[in-house]
């Protein structure tokens, strides 16, 4: 059965009905929440959120209820995470959160993390330059920790751009409830801790909380986290600088030298969220708004796009080894030059510009073969001119003026180094390995990185994250999406931006539909199950494409305005099975 047949059929089975509940531990307002019965996107008139944690999505919603805009509900959505989703939802993580206001101004907020200042260019290899596993390298353990920015970034967000309205104490106080409280445990909470033990088995106080000192949760159990509660507090009672400088950051740095890591006081001191300005393209008329360097998802996005425009697909069948075949080859092009380019433009000059102009699309698009695959090794970076993880989670926030947000942020790995500062609650991310810990040497995600990726103190390691707004041709705001996965995140937005724009999708229909993943290196396109036919398979590989085993790629979510009507369409993937968009 194709995989849309058993979305679908999955789907179908909820039961199509507003449900009214009690947000006990989230506040007192009884809310009329819209569900999704089927694959058709969940309508609301007013404002909508949608994520991968229902708990999370209608708190939220509570926020704009009661009124806050967009951004205080997304500030609320990103605390809920950190309790309900801590494979990603994080404190001790970092992200990029794109704004935009109802007036059409757009912003970017990196709180991407920062190396700690004993980082250097060789920190992760031995005495004989080989990478470090393990303990002590970038994927595990305390070392592998960057200075987190989480906290940072959503006390930027909202002095700049909250309502006004809610206050950081009142977007706090859900998650510390949450956090004290508990919550019910999921079926993919319950596989996923479980799934995980051995990783999270590593550190006595990640067992001890996240597996229940080896007994696990099950669905169904109450699932309470009271020193991530106590930190809540902590920041409730003290604002966000409490995190960096007071008593949360004496005890994450104190955990820090019983297990030799790098972040020390001065570090969580120096640690700024920075205000940028977006990436900016347009595909077919439409203008596409994402995140700039030190992310790479805006700038290869958008290449890619400009490579594609090139062609008309909308004539090509959606699931054609013809379309396919265009796609893979504008992907290995954008993602060789990803590995020569990218990297935190505070540190290095990335050729931004170069990258997303129409004329080098057009260069690059004369070298695509329509009849044969090229292979990765004859493809290098281009020549642009002009100079300026894969368990992370994104979540998307429209309100009832039209403020939008499009939040993802990351502990890197799922559930981050495994590391839990002691006291604390907080996991720990691993984005250290985010870096080229050798340059030219694959990550965990097989991804090649160059010399501008390189670790160095105080610097931002290059993200794959890609918060993306694209607007109608009117300048007003069409969808937004987004999505985790590491490399395979921007090839994720990709997909649904040309479902949408060349195929007349809505959001929930582009979501749902089967994506393509290629990276350049390794030369192998990966396709998710059931997502090709035998036929599609066959043709790719008579053009010279190798198939690698197929996996399912990301988690988007996103919403769309619908154009008549004005009305909210969220839309949820359903590839995890605890996402719910939530309108009102």
């Amino acid at each position: 059965m194709k995989l849309r047949q058993r979305l679908r059929l999955r789907m179908v089975c909820t039961f199509a009905i507003a449900l009214t509940f009690l947000v006990s531990p989230v506040g007192v307002l009884q809310q009329q929440v819209v569900h999704a019965a089927s694959r058709e996107p969940v309508r609301a008139k007013h404002g909508m959120v949608a994520s991968t944690n229902e708990i999370a999505s209608k708190v939220g919603v509570d926020i704009m209820k009661r009124g806050g805009n967009a951004v205080d509900a997304a500030i609320a959505v990103a605390f809920a995470l950190a309790v309900t989703h801590p494979a990603a939802g994080n404190l001790g993580g970092g992200g990029f959160m794109m704004i935009r206001l109802k007036n059409g101004k757009t912003t970017a907020i990196d709180y991407r993390e920062m190396a700690p200042a004993a980082a250097t260019r060789n920190i992760y290899l031995d005495k004989n330059g080989n990478l470090i596993e393990g303990e002590g390298g970038s994927l595990v353990g305390y070392r592998a920790a960057g200075v987190p920015g989480t906290v940072r970034g959503m006390a930027l967000a909202l002095e700049k751009y909250g309502s006004g309205k809610f206050y950081w104490p009142q977007l706090i106080l859900p998650a510390m409830h949450l956090a004290r409280d508990g919550f019910v445990v999921n079926r993919a909470l319950a596989r996923s801790l479980r799934g995980s033990s051995d990783y999270l088995s590593q550190y006595p106080e990640t067992k001890r909380i996240y597996l229940n000192n080896g007994k696990f949760y099950n669905e169904g159990d109450i699932f309470r986290q009271p020193d991530l509660a106590a930190t809540f507090a902590r920041l409730y009672k003290s604002g966000p600088n409490e995190f960096y400088g007071d008593q949360t950051a004496r005890m994450i740095v104190d955990d820090m030298k019983r297990h030799n890591g790098l972040i020390t006081m001065a570090d969580m001191a120096a640690y700024e969220a920075k205000e940028r300005q977006p990436v900016r393209g347009r595909y077919r008329g439409y203008e596409v708004v994402s995140m700039p360097p030190p992310s790479s998802g805006g700038a290869v996005l958008i290449e890619m796009l400009n490579i594609l425009e090139g062609y008309e697909l909308g004539k090509m069948e959606s699931s054609s080894s013809e379309r396919y075949h265009l796609m893979t080859e504008a992907m290995r092009r954008a993602f060789a030059d990803r590995a020569e380019f990218m990297g935190d433009s505070d540190f290095v000059k990335v050729p931004v510009a170069g990258l997303i102009d129409k004329t080098y699309a057009t260069k690059l698009r004369s070298s695509i073969n329509l009849q044969r695959a090229s292979p990765s090794v004859e493809i290098h970076a281009g020549q642009p001119t002009g100079y300026e993880s894969e368990d992370t989670t994104h979540f998307t926030v429209v309100d009832a003026e039209g403020n939008a947000v499009a939040n993802t942020y990351t502990l890197n790995n799922s559930y981050g180094s495994a590391a839990t500062a002691k006291g604390t609650g907080i996991l720990l991310n691993d984005e250290m390995d985010d870096f080229a810990a050798k340059p030219g040497t694959p990550n965990m995600y097989g991804l090649i990185q160059g010399e501008r990726n390189a670790v160095a103190p105080r610097k931002r390691p290059l993200s794959a994250m890609t918060p993306t707004f694209v607007l109608r041709k009117d300048g007003s705001l069409w969808f937004t999406v987004g999505s985790p996965g590491g490399p395979t995140i921007i090839n994720t937005a990709l997909c649904v931006i040309t479902n949408v724009v060349d195929y007349g999708m809505n959001i929930q229909q582009a979501i749902d539909f089967p994506r393509i993943h290629h990276q350049w290196l390794p030369d192998e396109l990966v396709f998710e199950p059931h997502g090709l036919s035998g036929d599609t398979q066959k043709a790719l590989q008579s053009l010279g494409h190798k198939l690698a085993r197929p996996r399912y790629l990301g988690d988007a979510e996103g919403i769309m305005i619908e154009e008549k009507t004005g009305v909210r369409l969220g839309a949820t993937d359903p590839r995890r099975s605890d996402g719910l968009a939530v309108g009102y």
